[in-house]
């Protein structure tokens, strides 16, 4: 339980940091184009990590740097395409979709990144689902559509509303090819999402005309990014570790809920009854998802792989190193192949069938 709760909370945290970054970049960015906004956001994220990783291997031994996990050769085509899919096509297609699509509709249409992103895990890879973690996911969205209803909204053009919808995928793809990368270094996997998104982005604005920002302006865009966008998904792929797709991005769904709170906190104004009513929807989701019990006999395939672990009952292994029993600690290990039953989540070691 204590595990399951350090998971959830890790996928909470991430959500209320991304939640965060819309009213915070209205407090202190003024007017930006949107494709310079996503730019410095995704550089601020990409500069910072890449600032934070050469501080932690200053200091690390030289024995924990050896045995940093490194992104292989096989991995690299997921990291790709999660890259392209979610820092390049999906802002492209979200900035492209809201110039025909009014502001409320765009909100109504995120929700659907969870949505998609649960179908693409539980129909292509094959992740569990049963009807507690179900019913969960539709309260969570159905308390977001609500958070981001507005009374007598127009509905937009069609070609605007498919592009938002496009741009969900595209992040609901970027979500499940992450996690097939998950087990690497989630600082090294959010950095090169940074570095490689935010100069995508900047080189559209540019193309599109839009003028350079003032160098306070940018500091503040690129910090509110590192926050907002870099240690978030940090956290956000460390939840993917452990928690599995689906089940990650149903926390990460409510989202918006702390991005209102936080509105309300700085524009201080009364709550309206649907704010209540859809933090009551996401409060029932989150805690289905917490009080799910998923039990059965299931058996490990022999594995070997490299990520920060404790030696728990699934890593039972010997080192070919000087080990000063230092937990948790990283080095490449394999796993033998293991019968047993407990309850567990379609993390980084249950990715079995049903």
């Amino acid at each position: 339980m204590h595990a399951r709760l350090n998971a959830a909370l890790t996928a909470l945290l991430a959500a209320a940091l991304f939640g965060a970054t819309t009213p915070l970049a209205k407090l202190l960015l003024g007017t930006l184009s949107p494709f310079m906004l996503a730019g410095l956001f995704y550089l601020g994220s990409g500069v910072g990590l890449g600032l934070t990783i050469l501080a932690r291997r200053a200091v690390r031994t030289e024995q924990a740097q050896h045995h940093e996990s490194k992104i292989q050769k096989t991995e690299i085509p997921w990291l790709a395409g999660a890259i392209i899919a979610g820092g390049v096509a999906g802002p492209a297609l979200l900035m492209l979709g809201l110039t025909s699509t009014p502001a409320a509709t765009g909100s109504l249409l995120l929700n659907l990144e969870g949505v998609f992103t649960a179908i693409i895990a539980w129909v292509v890879f094959r992740e569990n689902v049963d009807r507690q973690i179900f019913l969960g996911m539709v309260a969570i969205v159905a308390g977001g559509v609500l958070l981001s209803w507005k009374s007598g909204a127009a509905t937009g053009l069609p070609i605007g509303a498919l592009l938002v919808a496009g741009a969900c995928v595209c992040w609901a793809i970027d979500n499940n090819l992450t996690r097939k990368v998950s087990t690497n270094d989630a600082m090294v996997i959010a950095c090169l999402k940074g570095l490689v998104a935010g100069p995508v982005n900047l080189v559209i604005a540019h193309l599109l005309g839009a003028s350079a920002p003032g160098v306070g302006q940018a500091a503040a865009a690129m910090a509110t990014g590192f926050a907002g966008y870099g240690v978030s998904l940090v956290l956000f792929i460390v939840a993917l570790r452990n928690l599995g797709t689906a089940r990650t991005g149903a926390y990460f769904s409510v989202a918006p809920l702390f991005g209102v709170a936080l509105s309300l906190a700085l524009w201080p104004a009364m709550p309206s009854p649907l704010f209540w009513c859809a933090a009551a929807l996401m409060a029932i989701g989150v805690w289905l998802h917490l009080r799910e019990r998923h039990e059965h006999a299931h058996t490990h395939e022999p594995l070997q792989h490299t990520h920060r672990h404790r030696h728990d009952q699934h890593h039972q292994h010997e080192h070919d190193f000087e080990w000063d029993g230092a937990e948790p600690h990283t080095h490449p290990h394999r796993h033998a192949a293991i019968a047993h039953t407990h309850a567990h989540y379609p993390d980084i070691h249950h990715r079995h069938s049903h």
